[in-house]
């Protein structure tokens, strides 16, 4: 039982974590000579699923009790 909460706590981090990196950090989609254009996505329906989804597994992780 503790490894899986090691590992929920673990998935939970990285899913939150890539879910703000996607919603914060401008993507770069064309770098022509001096033109240089980027986009940013901001958060997207697949952005609030990941955080949520990873957040899910953080509170399982912490919530998660010992089988007696």
């Amino acid at each position: 039982m503790k490894i899986l909460k090691t590992v929920l706590v673990i998935v939970g981090l990285i899913l939150v974590a890539i879910g703000l990196y996607n919603a914060f950090v401008p993507q770069q989609v064309v770098d022509i000579g001096p033109l240089e254009v980027s986009a940013k996505e901001g958060l997207s329906n697949q952005t609030i699923a990941m955080i949520a989804l990873g957040v899910l597994a953080l509170i399982a992780g912490a919530f998660m009790r010992p089988r007696s």
